[in-house]
């Protein structure tokens, strides 16, 4: 039996978008990531399915939730509000495992990304925390399912 643990998956960014120059980078200031791929549907119904609704399959969605610690000193906090506040692309790799920063294989989602909700909580017993969505943007880059190892 295999499996990943959550707290093995890694989220990274790219200032700028995927086909930016730069490195990836770590985003280690998130928590309880969900990665969400969802399909829109076509309704192929026709007379000769005996009385049964076909559907195919249309376009796909893809979007990403996570929270942050607010953490006005952590480059990655710092990148993902001024991608919101700056109406700017960021790139995005949600992936299984280090691939992206080390020589071993991770499979996931890469993205261009537009930043739609940086919400803060002000909790009375826990720290301040920012919730994250964002989504894949207009880009040159499209998004792709991957599987990578680059260093």
């Amino acid at each position: 039996m295999s499996y990943t643990l959550g707290m093995n998956a890694k989220l990274y960014y790219k200032v700028g978008g995927v086909a930016a120059s730069g490195a990836w980078v770590e985003l280690t200031n998130c928590t309880d990531v969900t990665l969400n791929m969802t399909k829109a549907e076509a309704d192929v119904t026709t007379r000769g399915n005996a009385g049964w609704r076909a559907t195919v399959g249309t376009l796909k969605d893809a979007s990403i939730d996570f929270e942050m610690i607010w953490d006005n000193s952590d480059a990655g906090f710092s990148a993902i509000q001024n991608a919101f506040l700056d109406n700017t692309v960021i790139g995005i790799a949600a992936l299984d495992g280090p691939g992206v920063l080390s020589s071993s294989t991770a499979t996931g989602l890469i993205m261009d990304t537009n930043v739609f909700d940086f919400t803060r909580a002000e909790p009375l017993e826990d720290a301040l925390k920012a919730t994250v969505n964002i989504k894949s943007a207009y880009s040159a880059t499209a998004p792709e399912w991957t599987t990578i190892g680059l260093n």
